[in-house]
């Protein structure tokens, strides 16, 4: 059996926990984890973004300011994830939902 790698650490936290009823929809459409999406947001994977923007995540972490990944779903259905400054939420919608 292979070595066990430990999750990597978050490097915020997340907050209250919510998601648009149009994100979930996508999510459970092609049967993927929104917990897979999360995890690869709080350890600096920013997905589908511009240099800049990961850029500029990557201070926003200390600052602290709005959060922002973009992930695409095995369908083609973009994902957002925002963790606000404050890291008081972090909501999944899709862009049309903000």
């Amino acid at each position: 059996m292979p070595p066990q790698t430990a999750p990597a650490k978050a490097l915020f936290p997340l907050g209250h926990l919510v998601a648009t009823p149009a994100a979930l929809a996508a999510l459970e459409r092609t049967g993927e984890n929104a917990q897979t999406f999360l995890q690869r947001h709080i350890t600096r994977d920013w997905g589908d973004l511009s240099q800049q923007d990961k850029q500029e995540n990557d201070c926003s972490i200390d600052i602290p300011l709005r959060l922002l990944s973009a992930y695409t779903l095995t369908d083609e259905t973009k994902i957002w994830i925002i963790t606000e400054a404050d890291r008081s939420s972090t909501c999944v919608l899709l862009p049309d939902d903000y």
